[in-house]
């Protein structure tokens, strides 16, 4: 939901990186329309298209191998039209370029969410331009770990998770005893306000275990693997700035005796 955690300056890039996938993902054919992602046919042919054009592929990043027949957008019968590609596609380049395409509202509101949450803490930490630099270099471990490990694999690789996932491991290791308020399931939703170790720890292991396969069925669809490697890039990066980090003040508030003062919630 949001962390107790103040900063000491406006997180520009922060912001800038939210605007920036939000406007790209409007721009996206056939899913900024539908929130559960749905189109007529047409349109998915044209979301294969932008797809293949601007979205990493993990046999491209690795081999260097492209299709010699790509969707063209247009529609042929009941399936999409194929063709030679019209365009000369980097692969390096497309790695910064999938980072801000995402498959469906629940997906770039959720990574949004995460970015808002911890971004401004890491940024304000870093500085504007060492927190920019930060993003891309963590999205580039996680789009490259997970094309090393699949490497055979010519799924579209999209979305921001890899360099949120570096965020998350920054935002562990400089403040791990920060108090992050989340809603814990059982029977109803509780919102319990935990320490950063605990919430962000949890979650890594989560996605190591389903980065095997284990506990998940459509482990297919979500690069978690990605997820890990982008994860413990963050927390190397960060850590030449862990000594001196202060802890962040411990607020007085009226749930559970302390007066909380939400900084950052969405």
């Amino acid at each position: 939901m949001h962390d107790v955690n103040p900063v000491r300056r406006t997180p520009v890039v922060t912001y800038a990186l939210i605007a920036a996938n939000v406007l790209v993902f409007l721009y996206m054919p056939g899913l900024s329309g539908s929130v559960a992602g749905d189109s007529s046919l047409a349109q998915t042919c044209h979301l294969h298209a932008f797809l293949e054009h601007w979205a990493a592929v993990p046999r491209e990043l690795v081999d260097h191998q492209f299709p010699q027949l790509v969707p063209t957008g247009e529609v042929r019968g009941a399936s999409c039209q194929l063709g030679p590609p019209d365009y000369t596609k980097s692969p390096a380049l497309s790695v910064l370029t999938a980072m801000f395409l995402h498959g469906g509202w629940l997906h770039l509101l959720g990574n949004m969410l995460f970015l808002l949450i911890f971004g401004n803490n890491i940024e304000d930490r870093m500085g504007h331009v060492r927190f920019a630099v930060f993003y891309v270099v963590c999205g580039y471990a996680a789009s490259y770990g997970f094309a090393l490990v699949n490497s055979d694999s010519t799924d579209p690789l999209i979305g921001a998770s890899g360099a949120i996932a570096g965020v998350l491991g920054a935002y562990l290791v400089l403040y791990p005893k920060a108090r992050v308020w989340v809603l814990v399931p059982f029977l109803v939703f509780l919102p319990l306000r935990l320490p950063a170790w605990l919430v962000l720890g949890f979650w890594f292991g989560l996605q190591a275990v389903y980065s095997s396969g284990e506990g998940v069925s459509g482990a297919g669809t979500v690069a978690y693997t990605a997820h890990v490697v982008g994860f413990l890039a963050g927390m190397l990066l960060a850590w030449p700035l862990k000594p001196g980090t202060p802890a962040p003040p411990e607020p007085r508030g009226l749930l559970f005796g302390r007066r909380a003062r939400p900084r950052h919630t969405w």
